[in-house]
């Protein structure tokens, strides 16, 4: 995190990675519209559903029918995962496809940053250098194929919000792309999240579970995001002994 702008947001310097822990989303052509939530309960209004606004924002530009909307949560929100900004930038990609809207890609990016600061990186979903308030993408020749990873969810949200409001920008020794292009071993001492010192010290869990994951063998652990979630990557499947707290593993 590099500080804060004029316009009140945080200039952020952060990578992208995407990692295959999805939602499921479903549009069908239909007589009225309908949003309907699955799985982990979506809260709040139907009206501020980033799926919703992401519809009505395109409704506005392009000749949409109604539809009906399924949408199967699996990522916990106030996570630090992306799971609701990658909601938004899919239901446009999805409606450009089922409609054939032919809306190139820089344009769904335009769309997508008017959804939230990092709903653009989901419209092409690859290793991306994020800066700006989000929104600026730079393509990374980042590759961690062959590697595993545990995220760590412990129930607990913490909102983009509280989690801005309480940050304390510093500037990086070594610009994150120079450390990423160092082994993944070599990232422990290098690479910092700088939301973990308010989140570390809110919630003390959260530093148990990154030392848990290091336990475990990870050879890299960090918060994601904003937090609140915590994974580790490492060179093998690894077990952490974590109850009542969700864990979901997967080969990058």
């Amino acid at each position: 995190m590099t500080g804060k702008r004029a316009d009140g947001f945080h200039n952020i310097e952060s990578i992208f990675y995407p990692v295959h822990f999805e939602d499921v989303l479903e549009i069908l052509p239909a007589d009225s519209f309908s949003f309907h939530g699955h799985g982990i309960p979506v809260t709040g209004k139907t009206s501020d559903n980033l799926c919703v606004k992401a519809y009505e924002l395109l409704r506005q530009q392009h000749d949409l029918p109604a539809v009906e909307m399924h949408l199967l949560k699996n990522i916990p929100a106030g996570a630090g995962l992306g799971g609701g900004s990658s909601d938004a930038s899919y239901t446009l990609k999805l409606l450009n496809e089922v409609f054939d809207l032919n809306i190139d890609r820089p344009q769904l990016e335009k769309y997508a940053a008017q959804l939230g600061s990092d709903c653009p990186f989901f419209i092409a979903n690859t290793s991306a250098y994020i800066s700006g308030r989000g929104e600026m993408l730079e393509p990374v020749d980042l590759s961690l194929k062959g590697y595993y990873i545990t995220i760590v969810h412990p129930g607990i949200h913490i909102s983009t919000r509280e989690a801005f409001a309480n940050l304390k920008p510093s500037a990086a020794d070594i610009s994150i792309k120079e450390i990423i292009k160092k082994p993944v071993e070599q990232w422990k001492d290098l690479l910092r999240n700088d939301f973990e010192a308010y989140a570390f010290q809110t919630y003390p869990v959260l530093t148990e579970i990154k030392q848990k994951l290091y336990d475990a063998g990870a050879i890299y652990a960090s918060m994601s995001g904003s937090g609140s979630a915590v994974y580790g990557i490492a060179e093998k499947e690894i077990s952490v002994s974590l109850k009542d707290f969700t864990v979901w593993k997967g080969k990058l």
